[in-house]
């Protein structure tokens, strides 16, 4: 399966000189937990709840700072096209959560660990489904095997 099949198609945004508190309350008003930042059109960063939470208070950043002081550089990325494991294996080899999906016209969404999982348990669901089914079902009304006589 294709990166572009599981991602999720928003993308938030939120400018480098916007302070804490306004990519706080686009995150709150948008429901994301990450946001790219984005200048001029170029993608320089991702800012996640968590680094306003931790970075910030570690940092002691005002909230009236600006939110490029928190952002995660560089920002991982992976095509849209690639498949399914090549973000897998993005995500182990970068350590990160979240990888933005780009294709020839910039970022076109963001795929989360989570999202690959539920992916993933969703074909597994899928797989095993008929197999449970029969397991379950399939053997309870067939005639039991027959034994062979014992030879001794």
């Amino acid at each position: 399966m294709r990166v572009s099949e599981a991602v999720r198609r928003e993308v938030v945004t939120v400018a480098p000189d916007a302070t804490i508190v306004q990519a706080a309350e686009t995150m709150e008003s948008t429901g994301v937990g990450a946001m790219a930042v984005v200048d001029d059109g170029a993608l320089v960063g991702i800012v996640t709840d968590r680094d306003i939470v931790c970075r910030g208070i570690a940092r002691k950043v005002p909230l009236d700072g600006r939110i490029d002081s928190l952002m995660s550089t560089p920002v991982h990325s992976v095509a849209a096209d690639s498949d399914l494991h090549d973000a897998s294996a993005m995500f182990r080899q970068h350590a990160v959560r979240r990888l933005a999906v780009v294709d020839g016209t910039g970022i076109v969404g963001v795929i989360t660990v989570d999202d690959l999982l539920i992916n993933v348990s969703s074909h597994l669901a899928d797989i095993c489904q008929p197999v449970t089914a029969e397991a379950i079902f399939g053997h309870r009304d067939a005639p039991a095997p027959a034994v062979p006589p014992s030879t001794s």
